[in-house]
């Protein structure tokens, strides 16, 4: 049911995404002088912002699907579970130092955790690199660095909550479930890419990452367009007022924030470019949440979590994740 729930939401999204992208560019290409004063202000500013945010951030998710690919193929899970200690401590933070130097998105993230874990990696170290990984990876700190103004500020910020809220995440993991809690028993876990292509000619290897990579970029570059878009509307079209009914203190626009992070479900490599056209609606603060919470969970991961982890576990994630951001968030905005 879940596997129909989530193919239904790609092919929808997919074609909404498309049609969003051939709308606006035929608006932008037919939009002359005569025409223009047929259509509101409010929709032509939609179409400027849509379109520019989109430009900034594409070039960050190329480089990303073509890092993504290079690790898809030619490096193994066990090049990465040799540097896991048995010491809980130790293993935790070893792996959120591994995922903050390894550049993947959430949208590969989770099948890379389920074989890490099926191949013996303790289940708090799997979380350690499942919320780093998309979170803290260079290509996403170098973003962020980018769509903030070239201010490390932002950047610096979003690397250190992030990393301390992921350390603190994954060793409460290490106390409250001690198996694997895969769904299917490890025997049972098959998977195609668990084929190695290090026998293959190096030309195959290089097809492979290739076609990994586009894969990548189109799996992410729908919500990447769909996030665009409803940044570019809410901008355009809802007043402040009426977007951040919790009221527009940091705690309101957090809250906001976050939920806006969890159901647009962005690439991580692009998030930064949304989140930095709210500036001028909520506090830095609430961004900085936007920019902490979306990477570590999202409705499109949730789903995708939902397959191969057991319920409870990944409720008992959701929360944990929420509350800890929120929690560190709240902290920082006192400073």
């Amino acid at each position: 049911m879940i596997r129909w729930i989530h193919s239904y939401l790609i092919d929808f999204t997919s074609l909404l995404a498309l049609s969003i992208v051939i709308y606006f560019i035929t608006i932008s290409q037919l939009v002359g002088k005569e025409l223009a004063i047929h259509i509101p202000n409010s929709f032509l500013q939609l179409n400027t912002i849509f379109l520019s945010i989109l430009i900034e951030a594409i070039p960050f998710v190329l480089v990303g699907v073509l890092i993504a690919g290079f690790i898809q193929i030619f490096i193994t899970e066990e090049h990465i579970r040799r540097l896991i200690p048995r010491n809980r401590f130790l293993a935790v933070s070893m792996s959120c130092t591994v995922g903050a130097l390894f550049p993947a998105c959430e949208c590969g993230i989770v099948p890379i955790v389920r074989r890490l874990v099926s191949k013996g990696v303790p289940i708090h170290a799997g979380i350690g690199f499942l919320l780093t990984g998309p979170l803290i990876n260079p290509i996403v700190i170098l973003s962020t660095y980018m769509a903030f103004g070239n201010d490390s500020k932002m950047a610096g910020l979003r690397m250190g909550i992030g990393f301390l809220a992921a350390l603190i995440i994954a060793l409460m993991i290490s106390y409250l479930f001690k198996s694997h809690q895969l769904k299917h028993s490890v025997s049972d876990i098959t998977d195609a890419t668990d084929v190695t292509m290090k026998n293959e000619p190096f030309s195959h290897r290089i097809g492979g990452m290739i076609k990994h990579s586009i894969d990548e970029f189109f799996d992410m570059g729908k919500y990447l367009i769909i996030g665009a878009f409803v940044a570019a509307f809410v901008q355009s079209h809802v007043s402040a007022k009426s977007m951040f009914f919790l009221g527009d203190g940091v705690l309101g626009t957090t809250i906001v924030m976050m939920g806006l992070a969890y159901f647009l479900s962005l690439c991580s490599e692009a998030d930064a470019f949304i989140g930095a056209s709210f500036r001028n609606l909520v506090p830095t603060t609430s961004i900085l949440a936007f920019l902490v919470y979306g990477p570590m969970i999202d409705l499109k991961n949730t789903i995708m979590l939902l397959s191969v982890f057991k319920v409870k576990f990944v409720f008992t994630l959701l929360t944990l994740i929420t509350s800890i951001v929120f929690l560190c968030i709240s902290i920082t905005s006192l400073f």
